[in-house]
């Protein structure tokens, strides 16, 4: 009943872990009757419970932890993280599980008679596909080595009647060395155009058209992006539309920000241009031609850019908190342009934000038909679009929901 494997990273899986089914069965009752507190953010959302490390109930006992440390050639520190998980109609997405002092991860499943086709796998991953998925099973303890790359994730779970309960959490010990974070190239960024354009509808031509899809990825976003190169006509035009210099001016008389020559100045900008006006004319400039010059000569504004996709959703899809604008830039405009949204809130979907290294959302934006969203961030304010689940694949019986968006930063 115990298997050792080493793909797609150390993991060690033992079946009937606890002998006596009386005990196994007296905590789960003991669990059970634990208080459940909801826990969302980018990467999941289920119930947890409190730290169980000072609860009389009985756990894993410290001679595992022994074996543990023997079986690595680690000696592991007293300190062991165990709390309770529910996971009802949840997900948990793909991550590593890395934090400062912790080696060794433990999932003990306390679940009824389980399949596949109910979620909730145990999904293991090498590089940015998953290699492996293991069911959860009753009194079946799952362990893993945490380190760079023990990526995992709990798939969705798809059972309405059934409640995948689990003991878990991490032994500490000296943590392995990490190699560099990757950084991913610089998202290519476009002056706007010197042109108007009028507004289009697209919607069908997104449904309908052979525009070419490509998924992005590895696993910190999940969904399609638009081929410029295939994109339609109609649909290229309101592209073009988005970065014209007729909405870049469009944009300053909305929020009054200053990414045109053109928008108007308020009271305390216009004092500021009266004590600066040399410096003033050197970077916002008296025509055209010197708009597109920004503050090449040390000004203290520059010609406004943005970058932009054509995005598809749909099950399975989200994105988690990396936004490389966001660090690149001390303050941005989002703008998000929905297409196709027959959506509820419950699909998931919604893009998300929140203060960096905070939990709790400052504002959700929900997909809604032609309805564009302005969102003024500044870069300790970080995004992610929430998982789109699975019941936006079975409305009315068998129509799988999906949606459009024109997603710009500026």
């Amino acid at each position: 009943d115990l298997q050792l494997d080493c793909h797609p990273f150390p993991h060690c899986i033992i079946k009937n872990f606890l002998r006596s089914q009386t005990f196994v069965e007296s905590l789960q009752r003991e669990l059970l009757e634990l208080n459940f507190n909801e826990k969302s953010n980018d990467l999941y959302k289920f119930k947890q419970s409190d730290d169980l490390k000072k609860r009389k109930e009985p756990h894993i006992a410290a001679v595992f932890r022994s074996w543990l440390g023997d079986v690595l050639g680690v000696e592991l520190e007293p300190t062991v993280d165990i709390s309770c998980a529910k996971y009802e109609y949840t997900v948990l997405l793909c991550h590593d599980d890395e934090l400062e002092g912790r080696r060794v991860a433990f999932i003990l499943y306390l679940v009824p008679p389980w399949q596949s086709s109910d979620g909730g796998t145990l999904d293991l991953y090498s590089t940015d596909r998953i290699v492996k998925s293991l069911v959860p099973s009753w009194n079946t303890l799952v362990l893993f080595e945490v380190s760079p790359v023990s990526f995992h994730q709990v798939s969705e779970v798809l059972s309405r009647d059934k409640c995948r309960l689990s003991l878990s959490g991490w032994f500490h010990g000296p943590s392995l060395e990490r190699p560099p974070r990757f950084k991913e190239p610089s998202i290519v960024k476009h002056p706007h155009l010197p042109r108007d354009e009028k507004f289009r509808e697209v919607r069908e031509a997104l449904r309908q058209s052979r525009i070419e899809w490509m998924k992005r990825g590895p696993a910190n976003k999940c969904y399609e992006s638009a081929s410029l190169d295939s994109l339609p006509e109609c649909v290229n035009e309101c592209w073009e539309l988005l970065r014209s210099e007729a909405f870049f001016l469009l944009l300053s008389n909305f929020t009054g920000l200053h990414l045109h020559y053109l928008c108007p100045a308020d009271e305390e900008d216009e004092e500021t241009e009266k004590k600066h006006d040399n410096e003033e004319e050197e970077v916002a400039g008296t025509s055209a031609e010197s708009s597109t010059a920004g503050a090449s000569n040390g000004g203290k504004l520059s010609t406004p850019v943005c970058c932009g996709e054509v995005r598809r959703w749909s099950h399975g899809s989200y994105t988690l908190l990396h936004d490389a604008e966001a660090a690149q830039a001390e303050y941005a405009l989002d703008l998000i342009l929905p297409f196709g949204c027959t959506w509820e809130t419950e699909f998931g979907g919604s893009t998300c934000y929140v203060a960096n290294e905070e939990d709790e959302e400052l504002l959700t934006v929900y997909p809604e038909e032609n309805s564009l969203a302005l969102v003024y961030r500044d870069k300790e304010t970080l995004k992610f679009v929430k998982h789109v689940n699975h019941r936006s694949s079975h409305v009315d019986g068998s129509t799988c929901r999906e949606f459009y968006d024109f997603s710009f930063v500026y």
